[in-house]
């Protein structure tokens, strides 16, 4: 019995016809070409990736395609943020075209969340839609990125502002390619994991508060961490696919994020995505304490367990020039979830009880960042 008929963990994402699997376990990269001629059957593949992850995976990839008898061509794009543009995603496009992949062909993302993002949407839109199927490869993207149908690209005004909504037909999770991730990347995508317990689950963060050196360390623990992370997330997907309500909820700490993203240049050498969540969902916490929404303490846990998992979350954490509150209002305006002018953020009445706020007032936003950036 092979990776795919018995993977470690299972869920399924409901949403009726388009509803999909996310096959969490160890191994089961070199079975992707068995699983996904079981869902889609013998159809040709456009697989995008990056230079990093073509270097280490693809190989194995291409091999378990062929011995399923699949034909794919490869698209190799550079790494990194400033790839989710208007020119890569022409480029995807145009080679996607130019292989004659047809509608009922599909576009494979072997990456992080950047080639996912891209990629999804390039199948969201070559032939007003193909399928596409997400293998995550960082820990990021297993637990957020690839599942929910969420695309898109960066627009020089802002992170994510270009996009589809265009749910995968399947989601490969395998545990074992994240032992390659450097230990930067890994713990920036751990930022994703404790943003469900926050928002949410709060027996679930205090699990994470015992296990997290187990976590990082691989083996059943990480399993468990990914399964749970993604049942959360597939639960809200659920009821609320396109983000009119509750779906709101796992954007905890990515208002600030993405100001933070976008002030940095986007540039990784600076901030990672999630390490820019991991300030943000600090922020988000000491916001509402400040605001008398929830207890300093919880605030001060979140904070503690994040610097242990190796996190950044100040502002004064991000290298280089300094970030101007000036710049991160003009970020926090752009935000997609900024309705009829007024802020929306995701706050906390404290660990597990995340909640939408629809008209916070962008004054209290601005002395509250005036005051961390004085710490």
């Amino acid at each position: 019995m092979n990776a795919i008929d018995r993977p470690e963990a299972a869920v399924r994402v409901e949403l009726g016809e388009r509803g999909y699997d996310i096959l969490i376990g160890s191994g089961l990269l070199a079975a992707a070409g068995a699983a996904i001629r079981e869902r889609l059957g013998a159809v040709r593949l456009a697989v995008v990736t990056d230079e990093n992850v073509a270097a280490i995976h693809l190989p194995a990839l291409l091999l378990a395609l062929r011995a399923a008898d699949l034909d794919a061509i490869t698209i190799v794009l550079p790494p990194g943020e400033a790839t989710k543009s208007l020119e890569h995603l022409e480029a995807v496009v145009d080679q996607v075209l130019e292989a004659r992949l047809e509608r009922g062909d599909a576009v494979v993302a072997l990456g992080g969340g950047v080639i996912g993002d891209l990629a999804g949407f390039a199948a969201a839109i070559v032939r007003r839609g193909m399928s596409f199927v997400q293998i995550p490869t960082s820990l990021l993207a297993q637990v957020d990125s690839s599942v929910g149908g969420k695309t898109g690209i960066n627009s020089r005004l802002g992170k994510n502002l270009i996009g589809a909504f265009h749910q995968p037909a399947l989601v490969l999770a395998d545990t074992a390619v994240l032992d390659t991730l450097p230990a930067r990347e890994f713990a920036a995508g751990y930022a994703e994991v404790a943003k469900y317990g926050l928002l949410g689950d709060a027996d679930f963060f205090a699990w994470l508060e015992e296990n997290r050196a187990a976590v990082f360390a691989g083996g059943a623990a990480r399993t468990r961490a990914i399964a749970v992370s993604c049942r959360a997330k597939a639960a809200i997907v659920a009821a609320d696919e396109r983000e009119q309500g509750e779906r709101a909820l796992l954007n905890l700490g990515h208002t600030f994020g993405h100001a933070l993203e976008a002030a940095a240049g986007f540039d990784a050498r600076r901030l990672v995505h999630g390490e820019a969540v991991a300030i943000g969902m600090a922020l988000a916490h000491r916001f509402s304490a400040g605001l008398g929404l929830a207890p300093g303490a919880d605030a001060e846990r979140v904070e503690r367990h994040l610097r242990a998992a190796g996190l950044p979350t100040a502002i004064s954490d991000v290298p280089g020039s300094a970030i101007e509150a000036d710049e991160l209002m003009r970020h926090i305006g752009q935000d997609k979830k900024v309705r009829q002018g007024r802020l929306t953020f995701i706050l906390t009445r404290g660990i597990g009880r995340a909640f939408v706020a629809g008209d916070v007032s962008p004054g209290e936003v601005r002395s509250f960042l005036e005051a961390e950036l004085a710490r």
